[in-house]
């Protein structure tokens, strides 16, 4: 059960930081003055590296070792999980994506509008969605 508490508590973490960074997006997507540009970066920058990714790497490591622990003996027999790896792999890209987006503000080379970041804001939340119902349901 520790295995699974720290597994949470770093998703909390993890989704936290994939909730709130496209939302900073839109807002920088929107800004056009230097010292909000500048703002947005820091704060951009610090999510990212300071709580998004060890929240995500530490989400991960936990996950792996529960699912080495105990859940691997079911593996070959529960849809669920397979889906659930699946979106995991989903979530791992889109965070790709937002150290790329971090990047290209850094650099003040985004090519997207603040439209844009908004509709890339509601991926997470479908994903968390999905993840919990299978995990707690296991429909499959």
């Amino acid at each position: 059960m520790w295995l699974k508490a720290f597994h949470l508590i770093f998703m909390v973490t993890w989704f936290a930081g994939l909730f709130y960074l496209p939302r900073l997006f839109v807002y920088h997507a929107m800004s056009d003055d230097k010292i909000s540009n500048e703002r947005f970066k820091i704060m951009e920058r610090k999510l990212f590296y300071g709580i998004m990714t060890p929240g995500a790497i530490l989400t991960i490591i936990f996950g792996t070792a529960m699912l080495i622990d105990y859940a691997w003996t079911t593996f070959g027999q529960d849809l669920w999980l397979h889906i659930k790896l699946a979106l995991i792999l989903v979530l791992i890209i889109y965070h790709v994506f937002c150290g790329k987006y971090v990047v290209d503000f850094k650099n003040d080379n985004n090519q997207h509008s603040h439209i844009f970041y908004r509709w890339f804001n509601e991926a997470p939340v479908l994903i968390l969605i999905a993840i919990i119902i299978l995990a707690s349901v296991k429909p499959f």
